[in-house]
């Protein structure tokens, strides 16, 4: 059966491509890995592919595009044609297009941002090796995160992005936010693998970036990143917390650019016959931040 893998790459729009680069590889921890035109290409340690995050130069924030990998290059043709047959316009982007990448189908999701799957990327490998490797690397810079884990992202129109996700890539919900009486959708948490969470929408604009969010170890490094933030004086969104939805700790904070970002830890494992799990709208305050139990009004409102 066809099967996408995961998030592979996020594109981020950077008003200062050269601070933007400074932060990411120095405060994050990521490495840079090539450049191309307008566009540096970073990736994290324990990831093999050749990055998977890009920063190109704006003059705006937000986000260009996301990225899925998929098993195989069959699998890119399956998902085209389901792509196409939910009514999604499809393009092909010629290999070499980015540096360090294969042929990719693009596509615009019912919340107006630009998605792609893809197969081929440039192999690197990671800072360890896969030969009796040390469970860290010496010598990591910043936060260090493991690689990028996922994106919270918003539109108007949930079910539509949802059910496309569902019935064209073959995604399951693991988590909802919906009205009191069910009727509406407010939030939406989707897994293609065995994570809580590979993708996740929330009710707001069309085609805004909520945050991209970085994979570290363990709520102790939850805790370092926050330290680390603080000794470079990066703007805190949410200090360290755990999640109700997905059960993750987490600390939010700002790119240069505005950017929002999270390092991200824990998590349950998802599998495909779990039921989704319900949080009704009175109750998503608790679900986003499970001790505070309210939202701020800078985690709902600072999009890019």
């Amino acid at each position: 059966m066809a099967r996408i893998m995961r998030m592979g790459r996020v594109e981020l729009k950077v008003l200062d491509l050269e601070k933007s680069v400074d932060y990411y590889t120095n405060v994050i921890g990521l490495e840079e890995t090539g450049r191309m035109g307008d566009s540096v290409y970073l990736k994290a340690w324990d990831e093999y592919d050749h990055h998977s995050l890009i920063l190109t130069k704006s003059n705006s924030a937000g986000i260009v595009h996301m990225a899925f990998k998929v098993e195989s290059l069959d699998d890119l043709a399956y998902y085209e044609k389901k792509v196409e047959e939910f009514g999604c316009t499809t393009t092909r982007i010629t290999s070499g297009t980015r540096l360090g990448e294969g042929e990719a189908v693009h596509f615009v999701l019912p919340t107006g941002h630009h998605c792609e799957l893809y197969y081929e990327i440039e192999f690197l490998g990671n800072a360890v090796g896969t030969i009796n490797p040390h469970p860290w690397p010496l010598g990591a810079k910043g936060i260090a995160p493991h690689r990028l884990d996922h994106c919270l992202l918003t539109g108007d129109d949930l079910k539509t992005v949802t059910r496309f996700f569902v019935e064209a890539l073959n995604f399951r919900q693991s988590e909802k936010i919906t009205t009191i009486d069910g009727e509406d959708l407010l939030g939406s948490f989707l897994f293609t693998g065995n994570k809580a969470h590979d993708l996740a929408f929330v009710k707001g604009p069309d085609a805004k970036l909520h945050h991209a969010a970085f994979h570290v170890e363990s709520l102790n490094d939850v805790f370092k990143a926050a330290d680390l933030l603080s000794m470079h004086e990066v703007p805190f969104d949410v200090t360290p917390t755990r999640h109700g939805i997905t059960r993750g700790q987490t600390v939010y904070f700002f790119d240069p650019s505005g950017n929002r970002n999270e390092a991200f830890a824990g998590g349950y494992m998802a599998f495909p016959d779990m039921p989704t799990i319900t949080w009704t709208e009175d109750k998503i305050g608790q679900g986003i931040f499970y001790h505070r139990r309210e939202l701020s009004e800078s985690f709902m409102k600072a999009l890019t």
